[in-house]
């Protein structure tokens, strides 16, 4: 079989170890995973009651144009409802990016270490990758503005930051746009946004108004907690959603997932409520991080990023065994660190009792 030469030796994405397979392969009754960034505390319980309520209605295709959805996402964020497109996750929105934009004769620039789906969906499209070394976990926003040339059709900004949790500020991403043409589009990847904690946080929906080039990505993925349920959208220029929307395939949000988007969106009192509880739990590992004086990033996320300056698997083996599931550091870029999403509190002092044991044991 013929297939698209980038295609061949394009590794897949490799996500966390299922919690059942850990459990039978090393024998455990209890198996907590900290791996992929999900809210350990669930979604709200409207959510839930709305899938509920639609339980019966299985048999007619979901609203294809999500209208109910958009006109509640459109009101939360006072944008126009034709600014907006939704996918399975913010990871289809970005595929849907590269394949409206990218071809073998153009070229993406990123940081590195950043979001794997940005390069894996530009190659795909055959486009040159122009990855961009961050300082300190953090964007070179500067030297990402001197590698767009003429045939550069996307800059993309995780922001925060997966894998580090660093962010950049208000001040650096307007100096920046300022400075990328203006058939460039700029996406400001925003996953974490609900956990955010920096004054100085770029309020990007607010430029959309004076920036065209402009798409801000969104999630329910993180701290409303429905993953499982696949919800990302982008909210840009509507003659930039307009290029956009035929490339999105049809129906790619179903009825469940757009009734729990809808509920959850009502219910900001556990979305502040979540970002209250995670910003205990990174005082709980940036504590432990102090106290054995090893290097963390500061995140603005619901997940920390820290170098024990040994191979991150060995961390991750050890952990594994005990009954902890969290990311290599290999993999993402920082080989000698671990990536932990922040759990509730008893899951938090149980990893770090693990970790402290064997900084005891190893140093």
């Amino acid at each position: 079989m013929n297939v698209k030469k980038q295609l061949i030796g394009l590794p897949s994405y490799k996500p966390g170890k299922p919690i059942e397979e850990v459990k039978k392969e090393f024998g455990l009754e209890k198996v907590v995973k900290l791996a992929s960034n999900e809210n350990p505390f669930g979604a709200s319980k409207k959510a839930a009651e709305a899938i509920a309520n639609a339980a019966s209605n299985t048999a007619l295709y979901p609203d294809g144009y999500a209208a109910t959805l958009r006109s509640a996402v459109a009101s939360f964020h006072s944008v126009d409802e034709n600014q907006l497109i939704f996918g399975n996750g913010s990871d289809e929105v970005i595929q849907i990016l590269c394949r409206a934009f990218l071809t073998p004769n153009s070229n993406t620039v990123t940081a590195d270490p950043t979001f794997s789906q940005y390069k894996l969906n530009a190659v795909i499209e055959g486009a040159e990758v122009r990855e961009v070394p961050s300082v300190d976990g953090v964007h070179d926003l500067d030297a990402m503005a001197e590698a767009i040339d003429e045939n550069t059709k996307i800059v993309w900004v995780c922001n925060p930051n997966n894998p580090s949790g660093t962010y950049v500020g208000e001040e650096a991403f307007q100096q920046f746009l300022k400075k990328v043409p203006e058939d460039v589009l700029v996406v400001s990847d925003e996953a974490y946004y609900e956990y955010v904690t920096a004054n100085d946080f770029p309020e990007t929906l607010s430029l959309l108004k004076q920036y065209k080039n402009l798409i801000v990505l969104r999630t329910f993925s993180k701290a409303y907690g429905l993953a499982a349920l696949r919800v990302g959208y982008g909210i840009g220029h509507p003659s930039v959603i307009s290029l956009l929307d035929p490339v999105r395939p049809p129906f790619n949000n179903n009825t469940f997932s757009h009734v729990a988007a809808i509920a959850s969106l009502e219910d900001q009192v556990f979305i502040e409520d979540c970002f209250e509880k995670n910003k205990q739990g990174i005082a709980q590992f940036t504590s432990f991080c102090e106290n054995y004086n090893l290097k963390y990033y500061p995140t603005q996320t619901n997940f920390i990023l820290i170098d024990f300056n040994v191979s991150g698997d060995v961390l991750f083996q050890y952990l594994l065994e005990r009954g902890y599931i969290i990311r290599s550091g290999e993999a993402l870029g920082f080989p000698t660190c671990i990536r932990v999403t922040v759990g509730n509190e008893e899951e938090n002092n149980g990893i770090i009792e693990l970790l402290a044991a064997w900084l005891k044991e190893n140093r």
